[in-house]
């Protein structure tokens, strides 16, 4: 099993050179397999964890998700990334104690975004923005941990390319060490992000088909690409048409593309992990 500061060495190498993917599983079990396949670092998603708990995204607490987070950190030896939302604090002090708590959980990275969650105002100000950045780079003082900073303004209706890089920039000054703009996808913004905060690092949310490749979105510069909920999606959306065959037409053919359960418990029965 690796130490701590070796995943966090190993994420922070990750982000060096080329294009990784950083899939997110949201729990236990999906993260072990995600292992199996080999994946080299795992991240969290806060809609995945939320929609396991019965809870839409962005309903979980801080405490409830710090111990999700350690638990994801604990099944596997991989780097894990938090999906640390707006770090569940307005503040940058109290921002900053809770970049501490998730740091105390081993993530080897972890993300502030700056949606408020205040329907009038979805973004923070600016200046409180980057100050929120600023914190949170302190909190993480010499852990090693990869601070993702995110402008989340294509999620929140405000799609201003011109806005995002303005604050990733300002995000990159601030001490983030890999910038987010999740919502973004013409290659024309995706290859203006990274120019503007080269040479760190940019993560880029692919989490629906139709869209660029793994390869594609290297040749833009993308360091990283993570999907989000997707995988989560992707579970429900067979448990959602398996259940209503059921339960509209009495039938079972929903099961057909089903996992085989010598192969889960073949699989969950090994000491590999």
């Amino acid at each position: 099993m690796r130490s701590i500061a070796e995943r966090r060495h190993r994420f922070r190498q990750l982000h060096e050179h080329g294009c990784f993917v950083l899939p997110n599983p949201w729990d236990i079990g999906s993260a072990k397999y995600l292992v199996h396949l080999g994946f080299k670092a795992i991240a969290t998603t806060s809609a995945g964890f939320a929609f396991s708990r019965g809870l839409a995204d962005g309903a979980v607490g801080r405490d409830l998700m710090l111990a999700h987070v350690r638990e994801i950190v604990e099944a596997t030896d991989l780097p894990v990334n938090a999906d640390f939302e707006n770090g569940y604090a307005h503040d940058p002090e109290e921002l900053a104690k809770n970049v501490r708590l998730c740091v105390e959980t081993g993530v080897a990275g972890l993300s502030v975004e700056d949606n408020s969650g205040r329907g009038e105002e979805p973004l923070y100000e600016f200046e409180l923005a980057v100050n929120r950045i600023r914190a949170a780079k302190a909190a993480i003082a010499e852990s090693g941990v990869v601070l993702t900073g995110r402008a989340e303004c294509f999620l929140v209706g405000r799609d201003d390319i011109d806005e995002v890089i303005r604050r990733l920039t300002a995000y990159a000054d601030a001490g983030a060490d890999c910038l987010y703009a999740p919502g973004i996808r013409e290659r024309d913004h995706i290859a203006a992000v990274v120019g503007a905060v080269a040479p760190k690092p940019v993560n880029l949310l692919i989490s629906a088909p139709g869209g660029l490749t793994l390869r594609g979105a290297e040749e833009l510069g993308v360091r990283r690409v993570s999907v989000g909920g997707a995988l989560s999606r992707a579970a429900w959306g067979g448990f959602i048409r398996a259940a209503k065959e059921l339960a509209e037409n009495g039938t079972f053919d929903g099961f057909a593309g089903a996992a085989p359960h010598a192969e889960l418990q073949n699989f969950f029965s090994s000491e590999k992990f």
